[in-house]
């Protein structure tokens, strides 16, 4: 198929390469414009514009897709399909029906389940032990278009928001070459999603990662894995934003009396124990700003963590 792809971030490169070793045409690759990034301010390409130079593709960055010139412009490749993945701007009608077959979009969950901006991280925050990838012929809704095909990821047990977006890259990149090729040889059959409430995965900000203690510890514990590597889960020590990494969460911690939530009751030589609202968080790998991560022990080796101090 001659195919315009969209997309931005890493996320998205998969798929645009995988379209590329099975033979489709791709003849525009739509991206978000440059940004400044760093203390030298200097403009970044972004992923999909690196990869697709890679490949000689043309690449396209507009800064509102819903201008008529870009539309005209998006119109002038003749394309058979648009696939998109993690684009960042929503598409008009005019786009959305402007090729053969539509608009394509590879989806990080299992639809209609985690709508929205940031499926992958809520699904391990709110303890999902399934995930997967959907793709879905857009339409003018946010993610609600009829179903395509899906594929289901367990999740491991120490799973983070990294590398639960690598694994679902992967996959997605082979369903939207499955999905395309479906397509052509009129072998799906599109399913609606229909009106059935949805758990929303409302974009992230840094304040989601600010550590309330009195919440559980499994429910702590999966927020520091599902927001890493961004934008973390953090807590306060000592003046200092202390980003914890990797924790474990316990129903009891040894020779503790019960105290606040956010309390250190216990320090070992590789670890310290938090009391939560309702068990003990184990605290294995951590950052203060400045420095590198490092796990417990060679924190407490240059940092003295004390029994009693109280976190947040």
């Amino acid at each position: 198929m001659k195919v315009i792809f969209m997309g931005t971030p890493d996320f998205s490169v998969g798929t645009l390469e995988a379209l590329v070793e099975a033979g489709h045409e791709v003849v525009l690759a739509v991206t978000q414009p440059d940004k400044p990034k760093g203390r030298g301010k200097e403009m970044q390409f972004t992923p999909i514009k690196e990869c697709a130079l890679k490949y000689n593709i043309p690449v396209y960055q507009p800064r509102r897709v819903r201008e008529p010139e870009c539309i005209e412009e998006l119109r002038k490749y003749e394309a058979d399909i648009m696939v998109v993945v993690a684009f960042g701007q929503i598409l008009p009608k005019e786009i959305l029906e402007m090729c053969k077959y539509g608009c394509v979009n590879v989806h990080a969950s299992l639809l209609p389940k985690y709508r929205g901006a940031a499926p992958i991280q809520w699904a391990i925050i709110d303890g999902e032990e399934v995930t997967g990838v959907t793709t879905m012929q857009m339409d003018e809704g946010l993610d609600t278009g009829d179903m395509l095909l899906k594929t289901e990821i367990p999740m491991d047990s120490k799973e983070t928001g990294g590398s639960l977006h690598d694994k679902l890259s992967e996959a997605g990149a082979k369903l939207c070459v499955e999905t395309l090729k479906a397509l052509e040889e009129k072998t799906v059959t599109p399913i609606p999603q229909g009106e059935t409430t949805t758990a929303y995965a409302k974009m992230l900000d840094k304040q989601l990662g600010n550590i309330d203690w009195s919440k559980d510890a499994r429910a702590i514990e999966r927020l520091i894995r599902g927001l890493s590597p961004w934008p973390s889960a953090y807590t306060n020590w000592n003046e200092k934003v202390m980003k914890i990494w990797d924790a474990c969460a316990l129903e009891e911690a040894p020779k503790t009396d019960s105290a606040v939530p956010g309390t250190i009751v216990k320090v070992e030589k590789d670890a310290f124990y938090v009391q939560t609202g309702d068990g003990f968080l184990k605290v294995c790998e951590l950052q203060i700003p400045g420095k590198k991560r490092m796990d417990a022990g060679a924190f407490m080796r240059g940092y003295q963590v004390k029994e009693g101090e109280i976190l947040g």
